[in-house]
């Protein structure tokens, strides 16, 4: 293996001797990079955006912003970013000192008030730039979109994003005047050629080491090893604990670009989604074609979460309030948990054993999602949060509902927030099946779907909010399918 590099805006770094640990933000800051800025260190504000060469969707490679506060440095061993600094020497003229185009509009139209996450926001903003199928919209002017622009510039590229100014009116103008990509921009030329080839690496400090290996089956035999080893894809959770709660591992293992758990795969029976897949990725390559999903997509976290959280990632911390356990419950979806003696299927409703606990044993990992077909016509996901994106439920309902003729033929409903573990519906469940869909029905499971779960107070919500959330869920979903019948 050969000594661990990356290159930012062009020119090839050793990593050493950063700390295992060390997070690409302060990598880059200590090399006098300090557009890249840290704000909160949890990936809620994107201050510290910066661009990644990834596998493309439409072409080779796209160009994806992600929050370099939470990812090791590390885990960018072989690849290439760019910062805010090497945006300036990337656009129409290519010269040191020369503004990009996103920057430019930033500039004219007022977008950077104090400045301290004007770089953060250039980034995203240029991932957005660079985003190959980006079209023109109905001009939200008439009201009809106003999370898109006239050049077809998604808005939900910033919801990762945050000025302490207020400023979101300029910038908004700024991100629906960029125009597209010209063809001697060297970042739009990068696209056309195959992204870097994931890196073996073994990289130690200080006693402890980052490892990523280049086969499923190399790192279940060190997974084997090493069964007190931190498993990471896209960090966004790992990263957290060690910026705030300060911990460290002797030993990290990265999955994120290991290829068997990078399919999906759409078959007669199931769609399987690999585990390392990024959530935007898995929301490009699925185009709609699990509705439930689409609906979850839009409303976890942010863009610059999604470009690097994994649904591996999100049902591997066992969390109780995850967004993607109570959709998949819904859809009656396993996972497909992998060692170095083969491999077992286990029902997501099964997988789940206590408070961040599940049947996954030492030394086995999440390789795949498996979700049945065919889905449920009837779909719903409800979250509940204090803000609209960009949050923490408080309570996370979704629906598959199969109904024939009037008649609920099966029902799967999924909750996160109210019990210890991500949990079915069941009672309320028995409660709609074999009855007709109407309001009666809808108004008598309600107080059934109330009393699911044990739901705590806490900071987010109290008991009496989130029951009373779960029975209004219902009748919501009752009062959208008919409004779409009629």
């Amino acid at each position: 293996m050969t000594a661990a590099r990356i290159t930012v805006n062009g020119n090839e770094a050793p990593i050493a001797p950063a700390a295992a640990h060390t997070t690409a933000l302060d990598f880059l800051r200590e090399r006098g990079l300090t557009g890249t800025k840290e704000g909160c260190a949890e990936g809620e504000c994107g201050a510290c955006s910066v661009l990644v060469a990834r596998p493309g969707t439409d072409k080779p490679t796209d160009w994806v912003a992600v929050n370099a506060c939470l990812i090791p440095v590390a885990a960018l061993d072989g690849q290439e970013i760019v910062t805010s600094e090497g945006l300036a020497t990337a656009g129409e003229a290519g010269t040191p000192g020369t503004l990009h185009p996103v920057q430019e509009e930033m500039a004219v139209r007022g977008g950077s008030q104090c400045g301290y996450c004007t770089p953060g926001f250039v980034c995203s903003m240029a991932a957005e730039y660079y985003r190959p199928g980006r079209c023109a919209h109905q001009d939200p002017a008439d009201g009809t979109d106003p999370e898109h622009g006239p050049n077809g510039f998604d808005l939900h590229a910033l919801s990762g994003n945050l000025c302490r100014c207020t400023g979101y009116r300029p910038i908004r103008d700024a991100a629906f005047a960029v125009g597209t990509p010209t063809e001697d921009d060297p970042l739009a030329r990068r696209r056309e050629l195959s992204p870097p080839e994931p890196a073996a690496t073994a990289y130690s400090q200080d006693g402890s080491v980052f490892l990523r290996r280049s086969t499923l089956a190399e790192t279940l035999r060190v997974l084997r090893e090493r069964p007190e080893a931190v498993v990471v894809a896209g960090s966004t959770d790992w990263g957290v604990e060690v910026n705030i709660r300060s911990r460290r591992a002797d030993c990290v293992i990265a999955v994120d670009r290991l290829p068997e758990l990078r399919e999906l795969r759409v078959g007669s029976d199931s769609v399987e989604i690999g585990a390392a897949l990024t959530l935007t990725e898995i929301e490009r390559r699925l185009d709609g074609r699990v509705p439930l999903l689409a609906e979850l997509f839009p409303l976890f976290a942010s863009r610059l979460i999604r470009n690097s959280a994994t649904l591996g990632g999100n049902l591997g911390t066992g969390s109780p309030i995850g967004d993607s356990p109570p959709v998949l419950l819904a859809l009656e979806a396993s996972v497909v948990l992998a060692d170095a003696d083969g491999e077992r299927e286990v029902p997501l409703s099964d997988y789940f054993t206590g408070y961040r606990q599940s049947v996954r044993r030492p030394g086995e990992l999440i390789r795949a999602v498996r979700v049945p077909l065919p889905l449920s016509p009837v779909t719903a996901f409800h979250k509940i949060a204090k803000r609209r994106f960009d949050d923490i439920s408080s309570v996370a309902v979704a629906f598959a509902l199969d109904v024939e003729d009037g008649i609920v033929r099966k029902a799967r409903i999924g909750l996160g927030g109210v019990a210890a573990t991500p949990i079915r519906a069941l009672s309320t469940e028995a409660a709609l099946e074999g009855r007709p869909w109407t309001a009666e029905t809808a108004e008598a499971a309600a107080p059934v779907l109330r009393a699911e779960g044990t739901p705590m107070d806490d900071h987010r919500a109290s008991a009496a909010y989130r029951s009373a959330m779960l029975g209004q869920s219902l009748l919501k979903l009752y009062a959208r399918t008919t409004e779409a019948v009629s």
